[in-house]
């Protein structure tokens, strides 16, 4: 079951950290994450430790927040 925290900025990047119930949990919402963000062409920092993962949305190019890293966010929320 995923974390219940909200996105915060942390250096200039929406973080949030979720949490599951064990490893092969935590993989299977990363691989779903990369589906995304393969599709969009836009990919966020992801930390995994066992049964958490912690992604950071962020646009390089723009030095910060974008209105698309919003959007992905909330959008890879929705696939917890």
């Amino acid at each position: 079951m995923p974390g219940e925290q909200d996105w915060i900025e942390v250096d200039g990047a929406l973080e949030r950290e979720f949490t599951f119930g064990n490893f092969t949990e935590s993989l299977a919402f990363v691989n779903r994450i990369g589906e995304l963000a393969e599709a969009e062409n836009h990919h966020p920092d992801i930390r995994i430790e066992y049964s958490r993962v912690t992604l950071r949305w962020w646009t390089h190019t723009a030095g910060g927040i974008t209105d698309r890293d919003r959007e992905l966010a909330t959008r890879s929320a929705a696939l917890a």
